[in-house]
Parts: structure tokens; C-alpha cells; sequence
């Protein structure tokens, strides 16, 4: 999965120290970020290679993480050269692209960007709000309120009947592809309870044995996602919810259509029910 960077090693501990010119350098316009495609895969800029129109780069940025030892800064607004070998490309490119490490690096660097920018003023009383110095949160200093990093709470599904699985494609996305039920968690709600009633919500079946498998981290949704296969508890006839899908339907094992994607834990679990490890 996307997270999956080993042999490399992601540190998120927030360690606020000044950039040097090795240092990563993450630019994000809209849903765009800064990269340049080489034979091997994309790299990002270091800040050697923007300082030159940039002279407050190094004061205007914000740490994030580091991999490997190797540190990586959010920065703003930056002057860009129109014949430079840095792009700026859709995020989606963090999908697929590699090396990995830095497609992680990539698209949990745009969460973060995605963060402080909506996060500038206090929703308590209105005020800018200040940088910590100890840890990765934003605090208002007239009225002490605090604010962390969203993190959405949300179930990926694989509801089994023996040897099929339940396989559907949303409605009104890009993402044309089947995929696992899902759904995010509700104020007052368990994870459990949360498989249960989205699978009841999206196509009216009931399930039973649900069991936890394994969590992803989803920065594309600001999602900790986590996976969960329950069994049928009754008719597995299906009443679609067509504001949510387009279609769901039951696949035998063989039926199951080849994944040739392995970064999203969906895929993982179709696969793992396919090769019969579920």
C-alpha cells in the first residue's frame, strides 16, 4: 500500500528546525503539487533549487517530516522559472508514481498543506492563529483554543457469502473501478457499528462476524482508513442506495476481476478474498 515505504523510514515526530539547502521544499497550488518526472519516477525540489528567486524561503516555510533522514518543509508563495524542470502536477500522479517513498512523502505533505491553509483564523473567536512550537498544532493566544491535524475515521467493507464477495462501483466519481463498500463514522458511533449500518444504508443486507483486518492512512481524503470483513446474515439480495452506487453485485473468487493497483487497501482486500486467504 502507498504507505509501504520500507526499507525507508517516515518520521512524523514534529521537530521545527530551520531548512537547509538539502532539505525538501513541498509547493501545492490547488490540487496541484511541484515535482519533476525523471526516468526513475519524480523528485521534488530541494531548497538549493529555489532559493535564487525565493530569498525568504527559508523563513517562510513550515517543517513537516522527515524519511530517512532527509527533511520536508511545506512552503507558500514561490516565483517559479517558465523553463524550469519543476512541474506542477495533479496529485493523482502520487497514486502510481515512484519511487514510493516520495509519492508518501507527496500526497502526506499535500494533507498537511490541505490543513494549515484551511486552518488560518480560530473558529472560537476569530483570531490568527500561531504556529506551536512543540508540536504539530495550531493555537489561537487569546482564547487558548487548539487545533490539531483532521484526521476522518472511515470503514472499507468486504462483505462475504462463502466464496463470493460484494463488489460495487460508485456513482458520480472519476473512479470508474470496483471497489469495497465503504463509509465514514458517525458522531456516537463505533467503527463496527459504522460497517454495519453503511452496509444496510448502500444495499440493504444484513451482516454478521464482523472482524477487523487493517488500517491505511488516506491522505487523498484525509481518511484513516480501516478494513473489515463480515459475513452475511440472511438474503443476499441486494436494494442499491443509487445516490451512493452505480451498481453492486456478488463475485465468485475466479469471477474477480485482477487488481494491477496495490497502493490502496481496497485493492488489498479484494486480492486477499481472490487468492483465498479470507
Amino acid at each position: 500500500m502507498i504507505q509501504d515505504i520500507q526499507p525507508h523510514h517516515y518520521d512524523n515526530q514534529y521537530r521545527p528546525v530551520p531548512p537547509d539547502r538539502e532539505s525538501y521544499a513541498m509547493y501545492y497550488e490547488g490540487r496541484t503539487a511541484l515535482v519533476k518526472r525523471t526516468e526513475d519516477g519524480i523528485e521534488f525540489p530541494r531548497f538549493r533549487d529555489l532559493e535564487r528567486l525565493n530569498e525568504d524561503i527559508y523563513s517562510d516555510c513550515i517543517y513537516l517530516f522527515m524519511i530517512d533522514g532527509k527533511r520536508y518543509y511545506l512552503v507558500h508563495e514561490i516565483n517559479r522559472e517558465p523553463l524550469s524542470e519543476f512541474t506542477m502536477e495533479n496529485t493523482e500522479i502520487f497514486r502510481s508514481s515512484k519511487p514510493r517513498y516520495q509519492s508518501f512523502a507527496g500526497i502526506t505533505g499535500y494533507q498537511l498543506h490541505n490543513w494549515y491553509r484551511d486552518h488560518k483564523f480560530c473558529g472560537r473567536c476569530g483570531r490568527m492563529l500561531k504556529l506551536d512550537e512543540k508540536e504539530r498544532m495550531l493555537r489561537c493566544e487569546k482564547c487558548g483554543n487548539m487545533v490539531y491535524p483532521k484526521i476522518c475515521p472511515a470503514v472499507i467493507i468486504g462483505v462475504t457469502d462463502g466464496s463470493r464477495i460484494l463488489m460495487s462501483k460508485y456513482a458520480g466519481r472519476t473512479y470508474k473501478k470496483y471497489a469495497l463498500l465503504a463509509g465514514f463514522t458517525e458522531i456516537g458511533e463505533t467503527v463496527e457499528e459504522t460497517v454495519a449500518r453503511e452496509v444496510m444504508e448502500e444495499v440493504g443486507l444484513k451482516v454478521k462476524n464482523i472482524r477487523y483486518y487493517k488500517s491505511q492512512p488516506w491522505s487523498f481524503s484525509d481518511t484513516l482508513l480501516m478494513g473489515f470483513y463480515c459475513d452475511l446474515d440472511g438474503s443476499g439480495s441486494i436494494t442499491l442506495d443509487r445516490e451512493e452506487l452505480a451498481l453492486a453485485e456478488w463475485f465468485e473468487r475466479e469471477e474477480i476481476p485482477e487488481v494491477t493497483s496495490h497502493e490502496s487497501l481496497t485493492n488489498e482486500m479484494i486480492m486477499r478474498f481472490k487468492n483465498g486467504e479470507v
